[in-house]
């Protein structure tokens, strides 16, 4: 069959030749600023690349439905990650099978030779599903695959060599995600296999070589791996070089279903060793989390940022596999998490990932208002000053109580005229920050959806700091410049209109709160 895959084609295909429209205004859980696709279903962020001043998002996308089925990768591009422009599907199924999970890059000095009139050509890397082969019972029916870009992502050609990468007969073996290594001058491929990671090299992006695996004895292993990533970062304060090695996982993540666990240590060229310091050896099968949330899961890294900017960019899949299919949303499934800049830190604990919401969504900002200082007194209404609804909003909290003192759970809740709420609450007794969602509203849809979720968190002495980012269905917050984040979303049967902090013996030190614009 033809392999070229083009934006005229996928038209034709589809028959989705429409300009793109503005969502629905009556679609009451659609997010203002957060990525979404126009219509049907939507999975994990895929080939995430930045080039020619764009920002690549594609994304497991199934066009026919809004419930999963056969994978394509849909396909959006942002100057500044917060407005999206949707662009037709990128990659479609052909005779190897589905478009899974995977990652693309920009091959600088062409070493794949697929470049044309000296430019770089973009390269897709991604699993691909062949559904005859499992539905016959085989093992071997996934493997890595390749596509190449020579008009900045606009269509692809499928590689004749397909795959690159075979599969020696194990059923779970998927979601490559590539790096160039400038140190080896070389390319670095990382991928799950069942319930371990895979490493392998290559110098031109056809021919893979087998480095080495890791995962025994690592981590949690609750359920399947998915979805690594595998790149080097700079300790801040120290200078250090580290390699930071994302796992998400399903199920299996700490508060149910899926999550995503990540290690810190050293790659040697060939094997990933996690740093003592980061999880000595009495504990090495304690999992640390990117995200204590129940709705982040499968999230990787930009690839190719410009040097000059210097961050590590990530974004995640808001949503759970307990329930991702069956939330009440009827014309799309699924968003993306805000975008995300990851930076590694010491803490008491060893070196830790922080994770800081992107400063491009300041852009947002409209008006903004003061929280007055002082003591919350048990409960303080803070509607007169964010106004209503609380549908978008962005709040900055400096909490702190006495020392010597350890004061009841406090925080920020939600709420409507039905008494359906949200709380988002600190426990200075436990040292846990926690989302309470269990009467927020919709929530017949899963038996598994109503929770009080939990993320262990011990402040720096008797003060914390809570970002918070509000949206429609959807808070994710920030403790302590992201040493701790939890990201959960909600569907309420009628707006939250009303926003009031809760707690005694508690004092407001700072506080600030924006309305955010939308974003499309």
């Amino acid at each position: 069959m033809n392999k070229l895959i083009t934006a005229l084609g996928i038209l034709v295909l589809t028959g989705c030749g429409n300009k793109p429209q503005p969502a629905p205004a009556e679609e009451p859980h659609r997010p203002h600023f957060h990525f979404t696709p126009e219509k049907m279903w939507m999975n994990d962020p895929n080939g995430m690349v930045f080039y020619e001043g764009n920002y690549h998002l594609f994304y497991q996308y199934y066009p026919d439905s809004t419930v999963w089925g056969p994978m394509h990768w849909g396909h959006a591009v942002s100057a500044d990650m917060v407005h999206w422009q949707h662009l037709p599907v990128a990659i479609y199924p052909d005779s190897l099978g589905l478009i899974f999970s995977g990652s693309a890059v920009v091959d600088w000095d062409n070493t794949s030779g697929f470049g044309q009139d000296g430019k770089p050509p973009l390269v897709a890397i991604f699993t691909q599903h062949l559904m005859a082969g499992e539905k016959s019972g085989r093992n071997d029916f996934q493997y890595q695959s390749i596509a190449y870009s020579n008009d900045k992502g606009q269509t692809w050609t499928m590689y004749a060599g397909n795959p690159v990468i075979g599969n020696p007969g194990i059923r779970d073996f998927r979601d490559p995600k590539v790096i160039r290594d400038t140190a080896s001058n070389r390319w670095l491929m990382v991928f799950s296999a069942g319930d371990h990671s895979k490493f392998w090299s290559s110098t031109d992006l056809k021919h893979w070589t087998h480095l080495s695996d890791f995962g025994a004895g690592w981590g949690a292993h609750g359920g399947l791996w998915e979805c690594p990533d595998l790149f080097p970062m700079t300790m801040e304060g120290t200078g250090e070089q580290k390699w930071v090695l994302l796992q998400s996982i399903n199920p299996g993540a700490p508060n149910g279903g899926s999550g995503t666990q990540y290690f810190i240590g050293q790659f040697d060229g060939k094997n990933f060793v996690p740093d003592e310091r980061f999880a000595p050896a009495a504990t090495q099968e304690k999992a640390v989390w990117l995200d204590y949330g129940r709705d982040n899961y499968a999230g990787v890294t930009w690839s190719d940022v410009p040097p000059s900017d210097g961050r590590r960019l990530f974004l995640g899949w808001m949503s759970n596999w307990d329930y991702a299919q069956v939330v009440p949303t009827d014309a799309w499934r699924s968003a993306m998490t805000i975008p995300r800049a990851l930076k590694l830190k010491y803490t008491h604990e060893g070196p830790r990932l922080f994770s800081e919401p992107v400063s491009e969504l300041e852009a947002l900002r409209g008006q903004a208002a003061d929280v007055p200082k002082g003591e919350i007194g048990g409960a303080r209404d803070l509607s007169d000053v964010t106004g209503k609804p609380v549908s978008a909003k962005e709040i900055l909290l400096e909490l702190e109580w006495d020392a010597g003192q350890t004061p009841a759970d406090f925080g920020v809740e939600l709420f409507n005229s039905k008494g359906e709420k949200v709380r988002v609450g600190y426990s200075p007794a436990d040292r846990q920050l926690y989302i309470d969602r269990r009467e927020s509203g919709n929530m017949a849809f899963s038996p598994k959806f109503s929770s009080k979720d939990l993320a262990p968190h011990k402040t720096a002495g008797q003060r914390l700091q809570l970002h918070l980012f509000i949206d429609v269905a959807s808070v994710e917050v920030f403790a302590d410049g992201g040493a701790c984040v939890m990201t959960d979303c909600f569907f309420p049967t009628e707006a939250f209109t009303g926003l009031r902090l809760k707690g005694a013996g508690v004092r407001v030190v700072s506080g600030k709160v924006w309305n955010l614009n939308k974003a499309r």
